[in-house]
């Protein structure tokens, strides 16, 4: 998939009319089915299959459906297990470019990938209470990077308090397996499946707390695709399971560089101190030469994490990268800029370029993570930024272009880090007030 593209000036980009506001549509019943059909393929190669629970608790009343995410097929699986009761879907704005009409006809709701939006809770109880339909929403908002749950906006309980309707979640196992991000979105021959559960009543949702929505909701994303497979013994033969795993797995357990390890076929090899790892038919890591620091990938994932926080803690993390600029301002194309900067330290992001025209600055507590991506559109890997108004997607250039996963890890971290100290003072203010 692709995304219209044009190059412009940045003083051009100020001139450039914002979207006008539609409310959400109920895809008739023609988009519904068109749907359907051209899903089929798709589903038929994964030998899909769903079961359903506890879906008498939600009766004929609309609802709040929510699903983990990794790849385009979770929209199909929808589909296919909707069909044909119409629903809306929130989706990010990119995906409208140079075909929003059709976006909105077959109920799709804009909104931009963790950046604050009350004009899209407002969508979300349009198409709940005036169309009186079911929303599809993809809470972690990103791809799962290692085939885990990412992370999840806290007080997303407070929002189901407001929405005042039941919840459903559609689990699915295989997908993220079937096409993981890291591996450019290559096809593999594996089996998917979806539980689709009711697992909030509307009375549940109203006699909760926020923290006891919150934790249903942590319970119900809690999952490891790579434990799944492994388990489950689900067999991955294909040659280039491992291509692109040093996009996730960037830092080598060994030697500690970052930025020097390569995933190639199905092994991931160190160029630094030639470590090297074969990737198994089960999805585990066995080492070539030496031991193994880990089998299981998301537990390397893990690691690296805790050595990002280490370096916020001791003040050493820092991103420092050349990158190429486009900006998202409507829905009519990806515009490209040109060049410029990004840093990222304890103070957020910093953004400058096209000629010193461009400078942009986020702090930490802007989002709980960071919208980026590996392969977007099939231009390259992306770290993303901004506001309402103008989105600034960044693809780093250089000869250490693996840094999109460490930077959502530090995004995460930072926000965590600064989030408490805010509420602290938020409180302090309140006392001194009263």
């Amino acid at each position: 998939m692709k995304i219209k593209t044009k190059n412009i000036s940045f003083e051009k980009i100020a001139k450039i009319k914002r979207p006008k506001h539609f409310n959400p549509v109920k895809p008739n019943i023609f988009f519904r089915t068109l749907i359907r059909v051209l899903s089929q393929k798709d589903l038929m190669a994964t030998k899909f299959t769903y079961t359903k629970t506890d879906m008498e608790k939600v009766g004929d009343e609309p609802c709040l459906i929510l699903m983990n995410h990794s790849s385009f097929l979770d929209f199909e699986i929808a589909y296919k297990i909707l069909y044909p009761k119409p629903f809306c879907v929130v989706a990010t704005t990119d995906a409208f470019v140079s075909k929003g009409w059709l976006m909105r006809l077959i109920g799709c709701i804009p909104t931009q990938k963790f950046v604050t939006d009350v004009t899209l809770i407002n969508d979300m109880e349009y198409a709940l209470k005036t169309l009186k339909i079911p929303v599809l929403m993809y809470p972690e908002a990103g791809y799962s990077f290692d085939g885990c749950a990412t992370s999840l906006p806290r007080g997303l309980g407070r929002l189901l308090k407001k929405l005042d309707v039941p919840v459903v979640s559609i689990h699915t196992d295989g997908v993220f397996l079937h096409q993981p991000l890291y591996n450019c979105l290559k096809k593999r021959k594996i089996k998917a499946s979806a539980d689709i559960k009711c697992i909030l009543s509307k009375d549940e949702v109203r006699e909760k707390s926020v923290q006891e929505l919150d934790e249903v909701l942590e319970e119900a994303f809690t999952f490891d695709s790579f434990d799944w497979q492994y388990k489950n013994k689900i067999e991955i033969t294909e040659p280039y399971r491992a291509e692109g795993l040093n996009r996730i797995l960037y830092k080598c357990a060994s030697c500690m560089t970052e930025g020097m390890m390569e995933g190639k076929g199905t092994s991931l090899k160190c160029h630094h101190c030639g470590k090297e790892y074969e990737l198994d038919k089960y999805g585990r890591l066995n080492a070539l030469n030496g031991e193994t620091e880990f089998s299981h990938i998301p537990d390397w994932y893990n690691w690296e994490r805790e050595c990002v926080k280490k370096e916020i803690a001791d003040g050493t993390y820092k991103l420092d990268t050349e990158v190429d600029i486009c900006v998202l301002v409507d829905y009519k194309a990806l515009y490209r800029v040109g060049e410029g900067r990004l840093t990222h330290d304890k103070n957020g992001f910093k953004l400058v370029g096209c000629d010193g025209k461009l400078e942009y600055t986020q702090k930490p507590l802007v989002s709980h993570s960071l919208n980026s991506d590996y392969y977007w559109y099939e231009i390259g890997d992306i770290i993303s930024i901004g506001n309402k108004d103008t989105l600034y997607y960044c693809f780093p250039k250089g000869s250490n272009v693996d840094v999109v996963a460490k930077t959502r890890i530090a995004a995460e971290e930072l926000y965590k880090t600064v989030r408490p100290k805010r509420a602290a003072k938020n409180e302090k203010t309140a006392t001194i007030e009263s």
